[in-house]
């Protein structure tokens, strides 16, 4: 609903961007000589603070963050950032007419980037790299008033060296000699005297790359990769739930070639001293004295946003396993403008061990009865005076 609303706002921004050939590197704050690394870090600085749910009703803000969600993507994009540095915004604008896409929602884009995975699916004749799961473990308060995780995960990253090829320098990269760069060669096999079998295979040279590399590459020797690690930010709405999966697309180990899996983050709540989370409800046990039980009370319960819940039992009797609805209490509800579930408080009433002689008399009183117990002692006691005279 908040694309579509805005939907009229992103296209005409783009397309003011476009016939103003926006610097998209000044849109940023950025060099043109900014590595990939710096394009990402502010991205996830100025989409943050640009988001419309932190700027609500701020038309600038909006138009900020699909701003800057259309300069990451060109210049977070090898081709069209190749494009944009060569022929600026106007061969951009050829690209799109020609029907090699256009910008996504920005939405999207901030999905990708801090989890939520995207609307769009891979295409299936891409080579994709394993995924990788972690479980994150959060605490309720987390879930109750969201956070922002930030998270270093260690993986493997293309050589930033070699850029991948695993030569020393691009003169190292040169045509394989056996299959002539072709990445197969012909092979003929005898059948019988005179009589030969042709076929292709794999050229084992060059592994059916074409190339081979003279001289590798001193950070990586050749591997082509490395282990590096990558800092991420994890949104944990309000309201998410236990074991639903925050997704950040591409992020997982690179390979050349090869387009990196997803890092997939799996939600696991850590158990509350307080407090059981069953779906959007809570539930808690407060245990009260016999004297609060019977006449009534007001007690004080410490939210999970550190507000105080009003506990209150006027006249009526408050029994054992008695539940007390408190409407709006709960968890909020993932999606909704602002819904919260309800909390459920059940009371446990904790009795004295014993009594004195006046308590018993007294609650003897109350009930208009005389306790039983007390008339047994005194006629006991009546009996040992009679036995000694």
């Amino acid at each position: 609903m908040r694309a579509i609303i805005l939907l009229g706002l992103i296209l005409g921004l783009l397309a003011t961007l476009v016939a103003a050939g926006a610097d998209y590197y000044k849109v940023l704050g950025l060099t043109r000589s900014a590595s990939s690394k710096e394009i990402k870090k502010q991205y996830k600085v100025l989409s943050k603070k640009y988001h419309p749910d932190k700027n609500p009703g701020n038309k600038e803000a909006e138009e900020k963050f699909v701003e800057v969600a259309a300069a990451y993507e060109v210049l977070s994009d090898k081709e069209k950032k190749s494009i944009y540095d060569r022929y600026g915004e106007e061969g951009l604008k050829q690209q799109q007419q020609q029907g090699h896409g256009g910008f996504h929602d920005p939405f999207d884009i901030f999905a990708q980037f801090f989890g939520g995975g995207s609307r769009h699916q891979h295409a299936e004749q891409e080579r994709r790299g394993p995924e990788l799961r972690m479980e994150l473990e959060v605490t309720l308060e987390e879930l109750y008033s969201g956070k922002s995780i930030e998270i270093e995960v260690s993986k493997q990253i293309v050589c930033p060296h070699c850029s991948g090829s695993g030569a020393k320098s691009s003169d190292d990269v040169v045509t394989c000699s056996t299959c002539q760069g072709q990445g197969v060669r012909i092979v003929k096999h005898m059948l019988a005297p005179g009589m030969f079998q042709q076929f292709r295979q794999t050229c084992d040279q060059c592994g059916g790359k074409g190339k081979t590399i003279k001289e590798h590459c001193p950070v990586c020797h050749g591997t082509k990769v490395q282990r590096g690690s990558e800092q991420l930010t994890i949104v944990v709405e309000p309201g998410l739930a236990d074991g639903s999966t925050i997704v950040f697309d591409g992020e997982g180990d690179e390979a050349p070639e090869v387009l990196p899996g997803d890092v997939i983050f799996e939600i696991k709540t850590r158990a509350h001293s307080t407090f059981e989370r069953r779906q959007d409800a809570l539930y808690t046990y407060v245990t009260i004295t016999l004297e609060q039980a019977l006449l009534g009370f007001d007690l004080e319960l410490k939210h999970l946003d550190g507000k105080p819940i009003k506990l209150t039992r006027g006249e009526n009797v408050t029994p054992y396993g008695y539940v007390q609805t408190l409407k709006g209490q709960g968890m909020p509800i993932k999606g909704s403008r602002g819904d919260f579930g309800d909390m459920f408080v059940e009371y446990k009433v904790e009795f004295p061990e014993k009594l004195t002689e006046d308590q018993r008399s007294l609650v003897a009183t109350a009930f208009g009865t005389h306790a039983k117990f007390d008339e047994a002692m005194g006629k006991h006691q009546q009996q040992v005076l009679h036995d000694e005279m």
